[in-house]
């Protein structure tokens, strides 16, 4: 038996924020950083909230990569305020940082650097619900069951999940994204990709995650370079706000694969963005993966428009569409194009592969990695060559 799980409802359109006026409850802690202060975008929520007939505390100090010190000031602080609804506002972050405060809120007895296993019950919602509204289209954090959270001490990205914390109430505004720059559409839409592609050839795929993946992908080659070209794109923009969580419905229930591991790890020591760091990798790894499920990305390749006499072929047409996507919207497309010298990543080459390794990812990917793997496939991506082994 198995199940396949979704926020209870996914609002979208033009003025989706509207519905936040419809949301019955008494406090609304909205979790977010600077950023969305500046763009109005946490104004204009609570507004709504308030016209709801909520009050409204803001948690405005979510980083680019959070941290636990980040998580335990918010809990303690929506402790004291005692909020019945989360409001996660923006990216990945931001999103993330509100479902892992929701947790530490309703469960103290939880240490915040640890978490029960993905499938224990968590029993959430004693106290609140949580709202995700994302202002970037490419994490999919508003329909997953996952969080990534920083050690900063230890310079190691952690991942947490629990079906308990998907969202309650996702919200897909197209204004929001309108804001981006683009070279966060272009990372934060090549993180969707690798959702979605990683989620079709996965071990948790299954017939509603394969249906979502193959319409995240498609959409993506369509609209991507469109939404990076021309910001004021709005049909781009909108598919890719949709795209991006239809890629996130389908990875949180089949599972993402190693081109997260390696960007977990490979992020958290350089800090590089997230989008960007697992995109880099993502090449490398169909060609690695291709081995055990060859006609899986066949499958992807026929999907957006690829035609060939084999599978064998259309897995390196594949690889060759998705580098020129990233080369359309400026993404490198090897690591040594990020300006990282070879000595500086090779000292952490161990360190790279022991924490891919480590990874939930490594143990749902449909080839079995070890860590010699992730060396070589961290070498392949430095160098950009073609992983034949």
């Amino acid at each position: 038996m198995s199940q396949f799980t979704t926020p209870r409802i996914i609002v979208y359109g033009e003025d989706a924020l509207e519905y936040l006026e419809t949301v019955e409850g008494k406090r609304a802690f909205i979790v977010t950083d600077k950023i969305m202060h500046k763009l109005g975008f946490v104004e204009k929520v609570a507004n709504y909230l308030k016209e709801a007939g909520m009050e409204v505390k803001v948690f405005d100090e979510v980083e680019p990569e959070p941290s636990f010190e980040t998580m335990t000031k918010g809990a303690e602080l929506a402790k004291n305020y005692g909020p019945d609804w989360f409001i996660g506002l923006g990216g990945g972050s931001c999103m993330d940082s509100a479902k892992r405060i929701w947790v530490l809120y309703e469960r103290p007895d939880i240490e915040v650097k640890t978490m029960p296993t993905p499938l224990e019950k968590l029993g959430l919602r004693k106290k609140a619900r949580l709202i995700c509204i994302p202002t970037t289209s490419g994490t999919g954090s508003e329909a997953t069951w996952g969080m990534v959270i920083t050690d900063t001490k230890e310079n190691r990205k952690m991942e947490f999940a629990s079906q308990d914390v998907v969202p309650d109430i996702a919200i897909l505004d197209p204004e929001l994204p309108a804001s981006m720059p683009p070279s966060l559409a272009a990372n934060t839409g090549l993180d969707a990709l690798t959702h979605a592609i990683e989620a079709y050839v996965a071990q948790g795929k299954n017939d509603f995650s394969d249906v979502l993946a193959i319409g995240a992908i498609q959409m993506i080659f369509e609209y991507l370079p469109r939404s990076y070209r021309n910001p004021k794109d709005k049909e781009a923009k909108e598919k890719m706000h949709y795209a991006a969580t239809m890629a996130g419905l389908a990875m949180s229930n089949a599972t993402a694969c190693i081109a997260h591991a390696m960007g977990h790890s490979f992020g958290a020591i350089f800090h590089i963005p997230h989008g960007r760091a697992v995109g880099v990798f993502h090449p490398y790894t169909i060609q690695y993966n291709a081995k055990e499920v060859m006609e899986r990305y066949a499958e992807i390749a026929k999907a957006i428009g690829i035609e060939a006499k084999t599978d064998e072929e259309a897995v390196e047409k594949l690889v060759e569409a998705i580098k020129k996507l990233m080369k359309e919207v400026d993404e490198p497309i090897s690591v040594k194009e990020m300006g990282i010298s070879w000595e500086n990543y090779e000292k952490n080459l161990d360190g790279l592969a022991k924490r891919a390794r480590e990874s939930g990812a490594t143990f749902v990917n449909p080839r079995v990695t070890e860590e010699e793997d992730y060396r070589r496939l961290f070498i392949c991506a430095f160098k950009g060559e073609k992983v034949d082994f």
